[in-house]
């Protein structure tokens, strides 16, 4: 029988990684991070400490540790996510960020996030703008079905899931705001076969030899579905910044911009159509 302490150093040792590990073993255990420290001298199950060293081997052998908890934290909110759909990552909020910035927190808007997979970027801006209509659109049955338990769990009513292909289900709606993280990695980037990219959908991360192949086919057709005036922002690659400012520019956007992460890495861009 082994302590909580004990169990939770060799963890954390062998994965050489502490954080990985706490969240492992709170997942086994079903305790917030204040319970590891109050009760680090707490003898463990056995039965909690094999569950424990499967999963340790589940993350030693490159499982992300979302997929192995089936959870992830994304703006303020809680997610389940699956091997169907992207892990949400934390650079992804400045999306969010520019969104609600465009969007007014006391009335109704249209805004449509394209490839919405868990649902992370719909919910997190239907959660902080209650008026907006929110339209979540992905291809994959599996990722919506996530999503919409993603929706029903959390509580957020004015989110609503289609199938399909980026905008193809869009016909005759229009919009205020389009979002999306599309993919935009190279089809031949080493790092697809690395770390936890290994065991996401490949549908959701490479798009085409210079990764812009989808995001081409969001500028082009956007400015069909947004009202005038309408706001389109898009996630892509820390070196692609420029590249999309060129392919918004000459679909005729204005206002045409790229944003920065915390880490001063071109991560957001975005236009607006003409009135």
């Amino acid at each position: 029988m082994t302590e909580v302490r004990h169990a939770l150093g060799d963890a954390a040792r062998r994965l050489g990684d502490r954080v990985d590990a706490e969240v492992l073993l709170q997942h086994v255990l079903r305790r917030p991070p204040s319970w590891l420290i109050a009760h680090a001298d707490d003898v463990m199950s056995l039965a909690d400490e094999q569950a424990f060293v499967e999963l340790v081997r589940r993350r030693l052998a490159g499982e992300p540790v979302a997929y192995i908890t089936g959870r992830r934290g994304f703006w303020s909110l809680e997610l389940e996510v699956t091997p169907a759909t992207l892990i949400p990552r934390p650079e992804t909020e400045l999306l969010v960020e520019l969104a609600l910035a465009r969007l007014p927190e006391d009335r109704a808007a249209g805004v449509v996030d394209l490839g919405t997979g868990s649902g992370a970027i719909a919910l997190a801006i239907g959660t902080e703008r209650p008026h907006a209509r929110v339209l979540a659109v992905d291809a994959s049955a599996a990722a919506l079905e996530v999503a919409r338990r993603n929706a029903r769990r959390l509580c957020i009513p004015n989110v609503r899931f289609v199938e399909g292909d980026w905008l193809a289900p869009l016909a005759g709606e229009r919009f205020d705001l389009v979002v999306s993280n599309p993919p935009y990695i190279e089809a031949d980037d080493p790092h697809l076969g690395q770390g936890d990219l290994r065991f996401e959908p490949a549908s959701a991360l490479a798009s085409g030899a210079d990764g812009l192949d989808d995001i081409r086919r969001i500028v082009a057709d956007a400015r069909e579905v947004l009202l005038p005036g309408g706001w389109l922002l898009f996630e892509h690659g820390w070196n692609q910044g420029e590249a999309c400012r060129a392919l918004l520019q000459a679909a005729g956007y204005r206002e045409v911009f790229t944003a920065q992460d915390l880490e001063q890495r071109d991560r957001v861009s975005g236009g607006r159509r003409p009135d």
